[in-house]
Order: C-alpha cells, then sequence, then structure tokens
C-alpha cells in the first residue's frame, strides 16, 4: 500500500467517527466518543509495535517509537482528537474526490456549499490530487483528524524502517484542543520530550510559532422580571440589556469579521437566558498582551457604563486567561522553528512563516517549557461545512516530519 493510500484510508476512518468536544463539562475528554476514538488510535499504535503505548486516565493517548541514533534529542508530535463544536459533527460522510479537475466541487447533500475558487481558492494548485469533503450537512474534522492520520502513518514507516535516523520519538493524542482544556492534562514528565511539534497548521510549507495570546470573558446580567402586563416602570429586561452592551462595543473594528493580519477581537460566542438573566460568552484575541488586555478593558468599560446607565440591574464581568503567544519563549531558542523551516525546504517545499489567528496544543505546552511550534498538515476551511483537506498535503506533511527528524538525529540538548 502506498503512502497515500495508508493516509486516505486512515483519514476516512477517523474522519468518520463523531469526536467532537463539548463546552462546560468538568471531565475530560468532554465527550464519549473522543475516548471511543482515543481507544482505537492505542490499539492501532499497539498493533504497529510502538512502545509504551498509555491511554491515560483522561483520553490521552501516549506512546515512543524507540530511537535508531542513539543521544539524539526526544522529539514530540502532536494532534488533537477533537473536532469544533461550530457546526454538526456527527455522521460524517467522507466524500473523496480522486483526480480533482479544477471544477468546482458541489458537496451533494447541500448544493449550496460548494468549494469554488472564491471558497477555496488553493485548490487550483492542487490539479490531480485526491480531495476529501463532507457531504455538506457536518464539518469533515480534518482539524485535526488530519494530523492525526499524518502521525499514525509516519509512526508505522518509522517502525518499519529502522534506517531512517531519528532519536526517540514521542506521539501524543490531546481531546479537547477545541475547547482549550486537554493539554492541561498532558504532564510534561509523562511526554518526557525535549522539543514537540503539533500538527494542526493548514498552508503547504507553513511553520507556526507565533499565535494568539488569548482570554475568555464571561458576562452576567440580572434583571428585574415582574408580569410584562404590569411592567411599566418596574420591568429591567435583561436580554434589552444585552443588546445594548453588544452596541457599546465595536462595531467596525475588533471583531472577527473585521480583523485580519495581526489585528485582534473581541468576539461574542454564546448568549443564554431570559429577560430576567442573561450569561453571554466572549473570547479575547491579540498577537501582544498589550492589545489582549486592552480588548479585557474595552470589555470591562462597556459593562461598567452599562450598569451606570441601569443601576438597578446587576452586572459582571469575569476574564479568565487560556493561552498566550507561543513566540514570547520560542524567540528565545529559535531552534525548534528554524529546523522545521530547514526540514519543509528539504521536503521540496517553500517554506512560509504565518501568525496563526488562533491557537493550538503548542501555547500552552510552549509556555509550560516545551518549545512546541506547528506544522501544516493538509487543513482547510476548518469549522464548517465547506471543509477539505489534501492527501497531496498530508503526504508532504509526514515528508516534512520525516526530515525534521533526520535534522534533529544530528542536533544535541
Amino acid at each position: 500500500m502506498t503512502t497515500k493510500e495508508q493516509l486516505e484510508q486512515r483519514f476516512v476512518r477517523y474522519a468518520a467517527m463523531d469526536s467532537q468536544s463539548a463546552d462546560g463539562m468538568n471531565e475530560t475528554p468532554s465527550t464519549q466518543t473522543q475516548l471511543e476514538l482515543q481507544k482505537v488510535l492505542a490499539k492501532e499504535l499497539k498493533d504497529i509495535g510502538a512502545a509504551d503505548v498509555r491511554l491515560t486516565e483522561y483520553g490521552i493517548v501516549i506512546a515512543t517509537i524507540p530511537a535508531t541514533v542513539r543521544g539524539a534529542p526526544k522529539v514530540a508530535f502532536l494532534a488533537h482528537v477533537d473536532t469544533a463544536l461550530d457546526y454538526a459533527a456527527a455522521n460524517v460522510n467522507p466524500i473523496i474526490h480522486r483526480n480533482y479537475d479544477g471544477s468546482p466541487i458541489v458537496l451533494p447533500r447541500n448544493p449550496d456549499q460548494v468549494l469554488d475558487e472564491i471558497t477555496a481558492p488553493e485548490l487550483q494548485g492542487l490539479i490531480g490530487d485526491t480531495i476529501i469533503t463532507a457531504d455538506g450537512t457536518t464539518l469533515l474534522g480534518a482539524d485535526d483528524k488530519s494530523g492525526v492520520a499524518v502521525i499514525m502513518t509516519m509512526a508505522e514507516q518509522l517502525i518499519a524502517d529502522p534506517s531512517i535516523p531519528h532519536g526517540p520519538v514521542r506521539i501524543c493524542f490531546t481531546p479537547d484542543e477545541e475547547i482549550g482544556t486537554g493539554i492541561a492534562k498532558v504532564s510534561l514528565d509523562d511526554l518526557d520530550a525535549d522539543v514537540a511539534y503539533t500538527l494542526d497548521g493548514d498552508k503547504l510549507g507553513d511553520v507556526t510559532y507565533e499565535s494568539f495570546s488569548a482570554d475568555k470573558a464571561r458576562v452576567q446580567i440580572t434583571g428585574i422580571s415582574i408580569h410584562p402586563g404590569k411592567a411599566k416602570g418596574r420591568l429591567v429586561n435583561a436580554l434589552t440589556l444585552a443588546a445594548k452592551l453588544l452596541n457599546l462595543l465595536p462595531q467596525h473594528t475588533r471583531t472577527p469579521e473585521t480583523a485580519e493580519d495581526r489585528e485582534g477581537f473581541i468576539h461574542l460566542t454564546r448568549m443564554n437566558g431570559t429577560s430576567s438573566h442573561v450569561e453571554m460568552q466572549f473570547i479575547l484575541r491579540d498577537f501582544e498582551r498589550e492589545g489582549l488586555k486592552a480588548h479585557g478593558e474595552a470589555l470591562q468599560a462597556a459593562v461598567g457604563a452599562l450598569a451606570k446607565l441601569e443601576p438597578r440591574a446587576s452586572f459582571s464581568c469575569d476574564i479568565t486567561k487560556q493561552y498566550r503567544n507561543m513566540r514570547y519563549w520560542l524567540e528565545d531558542d529559535m531552534r525548534p522553528a528554524n529546523l522545521a523551516l530547514e526540514a519543509v525546504r528539504r521536503a521540496g517545499l517553500e517554506a512560509h512563516v504565518s501568525p496563526i489567528r488562533g491557537g493550538t496544543d503548542g501555547s500552552q505546552l510552549t509556555e509550560r517549557g516545551l518549545p512546541t511550534p506547528n506544522l501544516f498538515c493538509g487543513i482547510h476551511n476548518a469549522h464548517g461545512p465547506l471543509e477539505w483537506t489534501s492527501i497531496h498535503e498530508m503526504e508532504k506533511s509526514l515528508h516534512v516530519c520525516l526530515e525534521l527528524l533526520h535534522l534533529w538525529s544530528k542536533e544535541t540538548i
């Protein structure tokens, strides 16, 4: 079986398994479906001959590929098994489009969903490739099952061919990346690596060593409830106050739909409630600490202004740290990023450095002391029905990982 066939078969099998995470849960993993996929991956690792395969109490899979070069640094590769909460992710039906001819791809169960030069401009560089989509009613889960398929196929090749030079290779599949909680359960002692890479990126040849810094915020508004027929002068509608709060926040800047490049934002992700009580959840994002702080202060100022306008209501605004830009730590030692860029070039690709307008498990790992840049693996249009992946790009991602291991086998820590 060719590498492309291995990647395709693995990816399709993983994508068909529901593994969506769920916010607001108190346990890790947050859903049983993630644990079922992790059990499958742990068994596969044992079957191909990986060593020290473990499924931890938090649903994290860790394994080892023994070294073929003595004394080389320990390199870890990570991918997350959960899929995003933004769109339906159950009953995924992966559709394989072989020998892509450059024409629009119409998703069969929702013909309004079309991949073309507007929605998927990267496709024009992939004529002849095998493209995989969902059917238009769910997301695909390429984020991050493309990464999972690449790492599993790499592990199988490393075990099958001991002539490939590498130090100890640590494999780690994490749950709950999309809600930002799973990686906190990964013990650095258990992972036992000198350097790590997440495979959770998109553009061919991309190496990312800079991410957003992130906080989340919860705003609660409690009004005064009363029968609407007797409400004059007495009702304080929490829903109306929530609408007013949104109007006090920036509308034409500092929102996801108006921001690009290095611009941050304030984003309302969820709002629940009634006329008596409303809870609003926001995410705050910026590449710089100062910008992130400013977004939080803007939200708090808006809440404070509204509280002065309606003193009969009660308000709270709680801001919680999520993760920080990995650049703050990686810039102290750029070797993990520089070797990744060299590996991309050795794989015959043009290397790109792109700040990611998001975060990866590597953001938290890097802050905790394990340098973890992010590598491309063929993810496109993540978190929605137009998500797709490329077998060619997944194969190139695997090639980069092998080149990277070769480079690290010559290094010392």
